[in-house]
């Protein structure tokens, strides 16, 4: 394995009866990014997850975690991995701190040491006021911070959250996902499994998983451009009819055209919107065509999610 890479999985594969969970599965996630896997629900991505962390064994297939083979030294992996999970898990009749002070001694931190990780997490997470609280009794948002705490304790330098913002309002979400860019600019690689398509965003890369294979994989412009072949752009002309763009170096096809009282408005795929836009402008405008305006269409990732699934599914 490169070293250059925090994980990799080589044809990792988990049957459960039946139900084949995750499908040869082969991933290469480097260190130091932020990491999204994408998919329905059922698609694996828990799963995946679990694997990785060595919580269970692969039917077929191997994972390595820095370079280490997780089946093989799984104690090792786990003192450098953290792992923030869907559901709360921690103790509720423990108290916030209570509950970090366990993890951080269970981590091997003598009291001193417990105390100030703790001490420094409160603070970091705004957790502070909230210490004595039984875990219990906190809202699903305080949950999420002390979950993610707990994941933090030893200092680890890949965490795993996942679906860490389901359930939450926006304003957490924002907060999460500032955290988790700042947690990664020191250095942190973190792998996070997501629904909200805008939230994907923020990652490096991403792998789309549908029924346990991987059928798509790169950064959110790759996987868009994966989805429709290139990008969109729009052009308005004042022009009788579309004008013939073939030939033109970029230009893929004309997805459609409108007219409206003396203008045409054509939305056009090409391989790429920042170098292609101003040389097909010039090029219309050269051959006498006026150009009103044009500008690349916004694709979200829902848009490509949406397509790439249903290509598969077909």
């Amino acid at each position: 394995m490169s070293l250059e890479y925090a994980v990799e999985t080589v044809n990792l594969t988990k049957v459960f009866g039946n139900f084949k969970a995750v499908d040869n599965l082969n991933l290469k996630i480097r260190k130091g990014e932020i990491f999204g896997l994408l998919g329905p629900n059922g698609a694996g991505k828990t799963t995946t997850i679990r694997m990785i962390l060595g919580l269970i064994k692969p039917t077929k297939g191997v994972v390595r975690v820095f370079g280490i083979q997780v089946e093989k030294e799984r104690r090792k992996v786990l003192k450098m991995t953290g792992y923030m999970p869907q559901r709360f898990s921690l103790y509720e009749d423990l108290t916030v701190e209570e509950n970090l002070m366990l993890y951080a001694l269970l981590y091997g931190y003598n009291r001193r040491e417990a105390r100030e990780r703790v001490k420094e997490l409160l603070e970091e997470l705004f957790l502070e006021e909230f210490k004595d609280r039984l875990a219990g009794n906190l809202s699903g948002g305080m949950k999420q911070r002390l979950a993610l705490a707990v994941a933090l304790v030893h200092k680890p330098k890949l965490v795993i959250v996942d679906e860490p913002t389901a359930g939450v309002d926006p304003p957490l979400r924002r907060y999460f996902w500032k955290y988790f860019k700042d947690l990664n600019k020191r250095g942190v690689t973190i792998i996070v499994t997501t629904h909200y398509m805008d939230e994907a965003e923020n990652c490096d890369r991403l792998a789309l998983i549908f029924r346990g294979r991987k059928i798509a994989e790169g950064t959110p412009l790759e996987i868009k451009r994966l989805a429709f072949g290139g990008d969109i752009i729009e052009i308005l002309l004042e022009a009788p009819s579309p004008p013939k763009l073939e030939g033109i170096e970029g230009v893929k096809k004309i997805l459609e055209s409108e007219r409206y009282n003396g203008t045409v408005s054509i939305k056009v795929l090409v391989d790429d919107a920042s170098s292609r836009l101003i040389s097909i402008v010039k090029r219309l405008e050269s051959n006498g065509v006026k150009v009103v305006r044009g500008s690349q269409v916004y694709v979200g990732l829902e848009d490509a999610f949406i397509k790439l699934i249903g290509e598969q599914a077909q």
